[in-house]
């Protein structure tokens, strides 16, 4: 049996009994804020390795220790980013451990981890986010749903590629984030660090219209049947069904909304530090794997336009 296949309540007895593991995870959601996901990946990345050295301290693991980990995890086949996630979260732990004086040194510091693959976001061409954003539409003519369910859906999708954001951020909305008169919406992003993102006119008219047709005018932006807030999970379904209908790939996910707003704004000249701005990136560094996109557009361009290429 995998060292991970464990028992399910053997793993609730040993986390219940873990008091330097759950006090850290309190720190980082009372003390730093952190958000209900990020907790979870933290929490997961904690449990996965004392299931795999379930009798060991860990004032008593060693960097030995996490390479047999490091190891194990690559022997399954884990990609390069869970693995780097998991051991971020295992060497944020030893750095709170090192700053309570409960061990001398960080172990993680010793160990390397394998280098991320390179891989360019992908991202939606303008005709594939215009035969996009129609579908809502065409779901109304055909009268698959309450128009003011369509006119929901058209607003998500306009939103969502208009401003950038994350799903969790659309998800959190509500109706006082939204500014009309401004046209802007005010965004909660990661750290609990709030921005304020340009609308475009196509999106506020689709937002204009779905409040109309559902009614909404305060508490939570964007509704479900039962009038409460729409989850993150509903709008990612949502997304994959208008997927399925423009006939795009099936690997398209909300995020790639994000991936093809910030692509295009570059492709047509907004300068890198605008666009980090906008995504709510904290490090320019994450923003700049954009210019590696549009970089290889331009050298296709040139291949296929210059004499002498």
């Amino acid at each position: 049996m995998s060292p991970l296949s464990v028992n399910k309540k053997s793993l609730h007895d040993r986390e219940e009994s873990d008091p330097l593991s759950e006090e850290f995870l309190e720190y980082l959601g009372d003390g730093k804020n952190y958000s209900p996901q990020t907790l979870r990946s933290y929490r997961q990345a904690l449990t996965q390795f004392r299931a795999f050295r379930p009798s060991l301290a860990w004032t008593a693991a060693t960097a030995d220790d996490f390479r047999a980990y490091l190891f194990d995890l690559m022997k399954r086949n884990r990609s390069r980013s869970t693995i780097r996630l998991s051991f971020a979260a295992l060497r944020s732990f030893y750095n709170h451990l090192c700053e309570r004086n409960i061990i001398p040194a960080n172990v993680l510091k010793l160990v390397s981890l394998p280098k991320l693959e390179k891989k360019l976001p992908q991202f939606l061409t303008i005709p594939q986010v215009t035969t996009l954003m129609e579908k809502p539409a065409e779901g109304l003519k055909s009268k698959q749903a309450p128009e003011w369910m369509a006119a929901r859906d058209a607003a998500i999708l306009e939103l969502f590629y208009s401003s950038g954001l994350r799903l969790a951020e659309l998800a959190s909305l509500d109706v006082r984030d939204l500014d009309p008169i401004s046209e802007t919406v005010r965004v909660m992003g990661k750290g609990s660090r709030e921005r304020i993102v340009p609308v475009g006119g196509l999106a506020l008219k689709a937002l204009s219209h779905y409040r109309h047709q559902a009614r909404v005018e305060s508490g939570p932006l964007f509704l479900n049947k039962s009038r409460k807030r729409l989850g993150h999970r509903s709008i990612w379904l949502l997304l994959k069904k208008y997927v399925r209908e423009a006939g795009l790939p099936a690997t398209l996910s909300p995020h790639k909304l994000r991936h093809s707003f910030a692509t295009h704004l570059l492709d047509n000249g907004a300068d890198l530090r605008s666009v980090q701005s906008l995504l709510g990136h904290a490090s320019l560094t994450t923003t700049q794997i954009y210019t590696h996109v549009t970089t290889e557009r331009l050298k296709r361009a040139y291949d296929a336009a210059h004499p002498r290429a």
